[in-house]
């Protein structure tokens, strides 16, 4: 599902942030993104979204170079990657449905379709019944499940997270990995950007390890050993 192949990233100034990194994803595969500040997991992030593009080598998704998406083909494409943040950045004025409704409207569901979506994505992180409060009526655990709901209201085959259990306890923490691995769990492809080694090894999942933008544990080769 994800491939990359010799990736390269150079930003302005000389500074490589990835370096010749190689791996892949199944489809229904849940993995862990760790290194130090710095280390390339943003970065790495960022091509997948593509937000960025690599300064060299290839990136396949689903068995597509990203290489070959023309601009106007990528906002199609990011329908099919949720999206989960340490910091959710919900609206606090609005609705729990109105939050996780969002990326629906903007791209141009009809209103039928949104209302269904939004209750059943509501349902999967257990918050169906608070979708008429408001996110400060929530607590930090329930706004980030608020967060993965509107990740995968639409239904991606992908689901990248950032640092998503930053702001949590242990707990809570463990409640929010259940839920990536029960979306792992009917196919869709998760990656998880963190630091929390505990959390990694409670999880038992491969670990893609960055240290200075180049990947040193994680590979095909680590994988299949």
């Amino acid at each position: 599902m994800i491939r990359f192949d010799q990736v390269c990233k150079r930003y302005p100034g000389g500074h490589d942030a990835l370096s010749e990194v190689s791996f892949a994803l199944r489809a229904g595969e849940l993995a862990f993104l760790t290194g130090h500040s710095g280390a390339g997991k943003s970065s790495l992030l960022r091509l997948i979204m593509l937000l960025e593009r690599p300064t060299q080598g290839q990136i396949l998704i689903n068995g597509r170079g990203l290489g070959r998406l023309h601009r106007s083909q990528i906002p199609h494409y990011r329908r099919n990657i949720g999206v989960v943040f340490q910091n959710h950045h919900l609206l606090l004025d609005r609705s729990i449905h109105d939050n996780v409704a969002l990326p629906l409207r903007v791209s141009g569901y009809r209103a039928s379709d949104v209302a269904r979506r939004v209750r059943a994505a509501l349902d999967k992180v257990g918050l169906l019944a608070r979708e008429h409060s408001k996110p400060l009526e929530l607590s930090s655990g329930e706004q980030q499940r608020v967060g993965i709901a509107r990740a995968v209201v639409h239904t991606p085959r992908i689901l990248l997270a950032d640092e998503p259990t930053g702001n949590l306890d242990p707990e809570l923490s463990m409640e929010i990995m259940k839920l990536f691995s029960d979306f792992s769990d009917i196919g869709v492809t998760v990656l998880i950007a963190t630091h929390d080694i505990g959390l990694i090894e409670a999880m038992g999942r491969r670990q893609l390890q960055l240290r200075n933008g180049r990947l040193v544990a994680g590979s095909d080769a680590d994988a299949a050993g």
